[in-house]
């Protein structure tokens, strides 16, 4: 295990959950750093490996951009600040023969590698797995790839809107077809990426793990594609286990009701039916107490059949209220409910203000980076908050004086 700066959290002597492991992250765009930003919160010491001049992609990815003291913008792409925080910058041209020996040598240094380049591009440097595991026998190598390191698409690059598509997930997004709107319709956020980027996290503690009994390191081969599949979770399963592929359902449910967007005289709301017994409360709220205990409503599989003469009625009844007038009967009752809100109204609201989410680091240029706080909690053990995302090779001198001790 190497040594990595202290992440002693202020007032504990308890080291946060990865103080000592370093992460050397050849990773870019949003799958790989997104992993190795979890890494990062819990307290590596991760090294992010960047082109001369321009760095990950991400930095161009812009506007918008994070603005400085006076308002105006900065060299930082929002979208790269989401995704690089506390960790080290360092710029290294792999299409050198001393750039690609001071990789070498911060891997012996190292106990994980983050990589995300299409199957076969590292080989040329001699940094692809084959070419380091006699080298590095400790080392944790973490390939994120479009489609695995094997099959016939392995060497194909994989992004996240293809793999939405490719995967599935875009035939059960988006409003029925036979409805005004059908068709696919993609997340409004990078969810492959991201999901990729939590299994590999995942991946990675679990081969830290076994490396304290083994004391060798391993290959690990994360795929969009793989990880995307494995998201459908239940969807899946309504396929395996009947043959027959799920379509889209707009804001339904497929296996449960009501579970669904419902309009009412002001806006939208969700409602989140999830057993009989809420059923029955929500029919009391609504003024339809026989409802609750009508056999062709009764049960969730009840409910399912008869799903296209009990919506309309349920959709009638709401739009003559008010949202939060629904949401208050709804909620004192014990249904699951909430509005439907706007990113900005998610920030002002009082759960999310209580849980501290909106976070500010200090930046060398920007003065200050708003960021989103972990949603990992621990209660002896925080996450600290010690970088922002930093600048293109802002730690390089930094790095490779302390771990190389080269000096400028």
């Amino acid at each position: 295990m190497t040594q990595s700066q202290s992440n002693t959290p202020a007032g504990s002597t308890r080291l946060a959950p990865l103080a000592g492991i370093r992460v050397l992250d050849l990773s870019r765009v949003l799958a790989g750093p997104f992993c190795t930003q979890n890494l990062a919160d819990l307290g590596a010491d991760v090294i992010k490996v960047e082109r001369p001049k321009f760095g990950d992609d991400t930095r161009a990815w812009a506007p918008p951009y994070l603005k400085n003291q006076d308002g105006n913008d900065t060299a930082e792409a929002a979208y790269y600040l989401s995704t690089n925080r506390n960790k080290r910058s360092i710029e290294i041209d792999l299409a050198s023969e001393a750039g690609v020996k001071l990789v070498k040598e911060l891997a012996k240094h190292c106990d994980v590698l983050v990589e995300n380049f299409k199957v076969g591009g590292l080989k040329q440097y001699g940094l692809d797995y084959e070419s380091m595991k006699e080298d590095y026998p400790a080392l944790i190598y973490c390939s994120i790839t479009g489609f695995g390191q094997t099959g016939p698409y392995a060497e194909r690059p994989g992004y996240d809107f293809m793999i939405q598509g490719m995967g599935g997930l875009m035939s059960i997004t988006g409003e029925r077809d036979d409805l005004p709107g059908g068709g696919p319709q993609k997340a409004g956020v990078a969810v492959t990426d991201i999901i990729t980027g939590m299994y590999a996290s995942v991946a990675i503690l679990a081969a830290i793990q076994e490396r304290s009994r083994s004391g060798l390191g391993q290959r690990l081969d994360i795929a969009l594609l793989d990880c995307h599949i494995a998201m459908l979770a239940n969807q899946n399963l309504n396929y395996m286990t009947t043959g027959v592929a799920p379509t889209r359902a707009g804001n339904a449910h497929q296996n449960v009701a009501p579970y669904q967007v419902f309009k009412t005289s002001d806006g939208f709301m969700i409602v989140a039916v999830g057993n009989d017994s809420q059923f029955r409360s929500f029919c009391t709220a609504l003024g339809i107490t026989q409802y609750g205990t009508d056999p062709k409503f009764a049960t969730n599989h009840a409910r399912i059949i008869h799903r296209a003469e009990l919506i309309p009625i349920l959709e009638r009844l709401m739009a003559g209220g008010e949202r939060d007038d629904w949401i208050a009967k709804l909620e004192a009752v014990g249904v699951p409910c909430g509005p439907i809100q706007t990113i900005d109204q998610v920030f002002a609201h009082p759960q999310v203000i209580a849980r501290d989410i909106w976070k500010n680091i200090p930046h060398p240029t920007g003065g200050s980076s708003p960021t989103t706080a972990s949603p990992m909690n621990f209660s002896a053990t925080p996450v600290q908050y010690r970088r922002a995302a930093p600048t293109l090779g802002q730690h390089t001198d930094e790095v490779l004086s302390e771990i190389l001790g080269i000096k400028k």
